[in-house]
């Protein structure tokens, strides 16, 4: 399949969103670092992301505009994007006196192209310290916001600049934008799920080869839809499902039963002991994370002998929030299918990842297409690591069983209440502070948990969801009445950003 958009990556935490809602308005997008412009082909368009860095700085990233004007097709310049393009043709920036970081309101001056159909004072998301202080000549300003601020360029037919970010949900009509501007390609929508799905198969076997592939399983989406995919693709594969011990209450059963139903034979190994021992006295998140994602990898090795080829699940968001995606983006966390030793794999040629562009919901589009059963797919995500960073401070095995029931309470109540299917995530929090309480007219200093539950489209951002009180009594009294060790329930009300969905 021919890719119609490349969207270049300057860093930002939200470029792969551009490929996803370009591929949702029906064209084949794909993220490339700038660099490799010069290599591609038969593009109809070409977006530039947002990025952390100022256009200012000597050592920011640049485009090759010379390259960029042969292509001769529509280009949008997204917040370090517009700026980069506006300085390219002449224009100037400074910095803002305060950065804009949040909520803003669309003042439209002109909606002949980008805005048509498009609200006036629509709310748009922006993310910059600098401003554009001189415009490229013939460059004209589409829109404003409320403060005069220029926020939307033309600077040739066909060439846009947006200072805001259109890919996120808080753009309220940002996608309506992105159809305008595509509406301006010399080409047809042509991506839909089955014709990806035929696509990465064949990838998979052209890189597959006659080797085999040794496929990690947790039951997850993720991999599920990948363990189902390598299935149908017809190569030799091993998959092992761990259970590291940090699994939520009855998950191994119900792991082994589900990869039953779809046909896949998988080998499980109980390991446990040895998470427990690495874990031990150990607090930090980051080396927590790594402490997992390495042990997971030795466990594979002692089980599987030679492996030619690793495969796992890693989706986008894993990939962009711990900056492997070869962009300059900040690490927010250090997932574990990221840590050194894949690293390492990878630079090897032994790490197969066909999922690592698509976010959960294109994974489920995939599964429903590989024909794999609703309740499957319709799972809550749950971290690789499992429990373990739901569990912050030293992990025990002591923790761990009251969190699993105390969580086990909480996901059952949302089923039994018709919950489940409304929400994106749902988790518990067992927080490594004890608190004072009274249980039976008695003095008791134990654990508080923090529910949490949020709807969102890809997990780049999310919004917290307002579970009914009488719902929410109903299971802060179950916990309380029914999980030993707990003495106090939180319900946590925080967005991401600023907040990540998990605690560590």
């Amino acid at each position: 399949m021919e890719v119609q958009i490349a969207v270049l990556d300057y860093g930002s935490q939200y470029s792969q969103l551009i490929v996803r809602r370009v591929r949702e308005l029906g064209y084949h997008a794909k993220l490339y670092p700038p660099h490799v412009l010069k290599d591609l082909s038969g593009l109809a368009g070409v977006i530039l992301s947002g990025g952390p860095n100022s256009v200012s700085d000597p050592d920011s990233p640049d485009v090759d505009f010379e390259v960029l004007e042969a292509l001769d097709v529509p280009v949008l310049g997204v917040c370090y994007g517009m700026q980069l393009l506006n300085k390219k043709l002449g224009g100037d920036l400074k910095p803002s006196f305060t950065s804009e970081y949040g909520p803003a309101r669309l003042c439209i001056e002109n909606d002949d192209h980008l805005f048509e159909g498009i609200t006036n004072d629509s709310q748009v998301w922006m993310s910059h310290s600098d401003t554009v202080s001189q415009l490229p000549p013939g460059a004209q300003i589409l829109a404003r916001n409320e403060d005069g601020i220029p926020v939307a360029l033309q600077f040739r037919e066909g060439w846009f600049g947006i200072q805001f970010h259109p890919e996120v949900t808080h753009s309220h009509e940002g996608r309506g934008i992105l159809k305008n501007f595509l509406r301006q390609l010399d080409a047809d929508p042509g991506f839909d799920v089955e014709a990806f799905k035929r696509e990465v198969i064949r990838e998979i076997i052209a890189e597959v080869g006659d080797r085999e592939v040794v496929c990690g399983v947790s039951g997850g989406v993720d991999s599920t839809v990948l363990a189902v995919l390598l299935h149908e693709a017809g190569v030799k594969v091993h998959p092992i499902f761990v259970d590291t011990g940090m699994l939520r209450k009855g998950e191994a059963v119900e792991v082994q039963k589900q990869f039953a139903e779809v046909g896949v034979e998988i080998e499980t190994v109980f390991a446990e002991k040895r998470f427990l021992d690495a874990l031990k006295g150990e607090t930090d998140p980051e080396a927590k994370r790594k402490i997992i994602g390495n042990l997971f990898l030795d466990v594979f090795f002692d089980h599987a002998g030679t492996v030619e080829l690793f495969a796992q699940g890693t989706l986008y968001p894993d990939v962009i929030e711990s900056a492997t995606s070869g962009s300059i983006a900040s690490v927010i966390k250090t997932h574990h299918n990221r840590v050194n030793r894949i690293m390492e794999l990878k630079k090897e040629g032994r790490v197969l990842e066909p999922l690592s562009e698509l976010f959960k919901d294109e994974v489920r589009a995939l599964g429903t297409s590989l024909g794999i059963p609703a309740y499957a797919l319709n799972r809550h995500p749950f971290p690789g690591p499992g429990l373990a960073v739901r569990c912050p401070g030293e992990v025990t095995k002591e923790k761990l069983d009251i969190l699993r029931e105390a969580d086990h309470i909480f996901i059952s109540t949302l089923r039994k209440h018709g919950w489940y299917d409304k929400i994106w995530q749902a988790c518990t929090t067992l927080l490594s502070s004890k608190s004072v309480g009274v249980k039976g007219d008695v003095r008791a200093y134990e654990y508080p948990v923090s529910l949490r539950a949020v709807i969102s489209e890809d997990a780049m951002t999310a919004d917290w969801v307002e579970i009914p009180f009488p719902v929410l009594r109903e299971i802060s009294n179950k916990i309380l009445n029914g999980v030993r060790g707990v003495n106090r329930v939180l319900y946590d009300i925080s967005t991401k950003p600023p907040a990540s969905i998990e605690w560590e």
